[in-house]
């Protein structure tokens, strides 16, 4: 009996199969879990400094459109350079220049340096390596480890964000209360040695251009634009991933639902933002069932539906346990369908196309969240909170299952056969 359910909760919990079994994936995890988490403390650091200079919150807000300009504009081209030279090359130089940024930050503080445009140029050029760095790094999994561990590795990174989103931001008011913005800018700089060690340890990562018989020539991001538009299983992954971030992402709706609906502050809004994220790690934790699931473009449908049915059910409670208990699931969802859109990208493309992919990826997760927050927010003006939210997550359910009886051969995709 024992020995049942200790391999009971082995299939339940995630799967760290990857962990054991690759020494240079485990070492990049660890490098990724670390950085991740001091560069959310910096990215809060930051948010603090431009307020205490400014007094503004209009100024806080530019951090993050001079986050979100340089990882659009660039996440294209980044995963263009990462199919053309060694991406253990390219992943250690983008992290040591986010490293030195860091040191800078750090730097400023420690001679009381204190401008704005000087903070708001550093995080434009971290957004800048972050699009060069993130295709890399994660078109360079697919050649760590076999195909039937990609979900099990997809699971594990989105335990780290999410990690790093719920611990990196605590940790930097902590240390920026306690000791300062420079504390913070130097444990973040410091910690970078964990992903620079990881990135230094790995092998030679050279673009594989054998199926394509010309290893000479430049990567173009028209071609990987042109190869995705042959691709109907890989567009799909996108597709699905803009109905759930655009449609219903309610995300910019939570204050005035706070103070409406559940009678609260500040404090309230932080409970419905923390119960999506604690949602989607939990939904990282317990995904050890994943690596059995072969119906990927099913389970990718099935979540973006869970996702978009729980947000709208969200939308039509007034009792905030069981909003955020509604959160929770939608934000399991979410990683669920992370994980499968993640291992059809790296399963079903070539390598010698794997960091333009990545790249669109990378444009698709930075946007789509922002025109949903645009999206939500108007409708909610121009209706209430109720219509965008519950609205959207119908309109989300519709829209995705529209797509999957248009396509229906992503329902049908079998992981055992990756065809993009």
């Amino acid at each position: 009996m024992p020995g049942r359910a200790a391999r009971r909760r082995v299939r339940i919990l995630a799967d760290i199969t990857p962990l054991r079994t690759s020494a240079d994936y485990r070492r990049l995890w660890i490098g990724n879990t670390v950085s991740w988490t001091g560069q959310a403390m910096t990215a809060l650091a930051i948010s603090l400094q431009v307020y205490e200079i400014t007094g503004s919150s209009f100024s806080v807000g530019l951090v993050g459109l001079f986050s979100l300009v340089p990882l659009v504009a660039f996440g294209l081209y980044g995963g263009a350079i990462a199919d053309t030279v060694d991406r253990r090359k390219l992943g250690l130089y983008a992290s040591s220049g986010m490293c030195l940024l860091s040191f800078a930050l750090a730097g400023a503080a420690l001679a009381d340096f204190h401008r704005v445009w000087f903070l708001y140029a550093i995080v434009a050029l971290q957004a800048l390596c972050q699009a060069i760095v993130s295709p890399a790094r994660t078109s360079m999994i697919p050649r760590l480890l076999p195909p039937e561990q990609l979900p099990a590795a997809n699971a594990l990174g989105s335990m780290t964000t999410t990690f790093g989103m719920m611990a990196g931001p605590m940790l930097g008011g902590l240390l920026v209360g306690l000791w300062g913005f420079q504390a913070a800018y130097l444990i973040d700089a410091v910690t970078f040695t964990a992903a620079l060690y990881a990135m230094w340890r790995l092998p030679s990562m050279k673009p594989d251009r054998s199926a394509s018989g010309d290893t000479r020539k430049r990567a173009s991001v028209l071609d990987g634009l042109r190869f995705l538009a042959t691709r109907p299983n890989l567009r799909m992954t996108f597709f699905s991933d803009l109905c759930a971030m655009v449609l219903a992402h309610p995300r910019a709706v939570l204050p005035a639902v706070a103070v409406v609906w559940f009678h609260g502050d500040a404090t309230t809004t932080g409970l419905l933002v923390g119960a999506l994220a604690v949602g989607a790690l939990l939904g990282g934790v317990f995904s050890g069932w994943l690596g059995r699931v072969d119906r990927h473009g099913l389970a990718i449908v099935i979540a973006v539906v869970g996702w978009g049915g729980f947000i709208a059910a969200f939308g039509l409670t007034r009792q905030l346990w069981l909003g955020m208990l509604f959160l929770a699931l939608a934000g399991a969802s979410d990683t669920i369908s992370m994980v499968f859109r993640s291992t059809m990208l790296q399963a079903a493309t070539p390598d010698e196309m794997r960091g333009r992919l990545q790249g669109v990826f990378i444009v698709v997760v930075a946007g789509g969240p922002r025109l949903g927050d645009f999206l939500a927010g108007s409708v909610a003006d121009l209706t209430s909170p109720m219509v965008a939210i519950t609205g959207g997550g119908l309109l989300c359910m519709t829209a995705v299952t529209l797509l999957a009886l248009r396509w229906r051969h992503f329902v049908r995709y079998d992981a055992r056969v990756p065809v993009a």
